[in-house]
């Protein structure tokens, strides 16, 4: 029996003589009995088994366990060391001398923008006005009023 074999069928054991009920009591000794089975014994043999290597392990002085190599997060952080005047100051420097550079970046996008968006107005306008020059009376004037009335038939006094 390997050595996780014969730690499941230690707990199946545990477990068929203290569970909590019948059904589990029952169903852990099947267990065990499953796992004695897959090892070539029967339960009482690999019973016995676990007794005599139980018996001869106690008789040897137990070892201690492998030292635990702490997780990285669980080392001890660096003191903290308090921040001078000095370097406050030349943060807060670092920190507007970013704002004015980011501040002068945004006013030359808006300046092309603006730059492209009056072009647009001017050329806008320049048709407008051109339209108005070539372009047709308004509806209301009394010329076009005139030559609507006279259109098939005499203008009346």
């Amino acid at each position: 029996m390997t050595p996780a074999d014969r730690d499941r069928f230690e707990k199946c054991l545990a477990l068929a003589a203290q569970g909590a009920t019948a059904g589990e009591r029952a169903a852990a000794r099947a267990a065990a009995e499953r796992i004695a089975r897959g090892a070539g014994m029967t339960l009482a043999e690999a019973a016995e088994a676990l007794r005599r290597d139980g018996q001869a392990s106690a008789d040897r002085a137990p070892r201690p366990p492998p030292p635990r190599r702490p997780y990285p997060w669980a080392q001890p952080r660096a003191p903290v060391t308090p921040i001078t005047v000095e370097e406050l100051l030349r943060q807060k420097a670092e920190t507007e001398a970013w704002r004015k550079r980011s501040a002068a970046a945004a006013d030359r996008r808006r300046k092309r923008e603006r730059a492209d968006e009056n072009a647009y107005v001017a050329e806008q306008r320049a048709r407008q006005a051109q339209r108005d020059r070539t372009g047709r009376r308004p509806r209301g004037s009394p010329a076009r009023r005139a030559t609507r009335l006279s259109a098939g038939r005499p203008a009346q006094r």
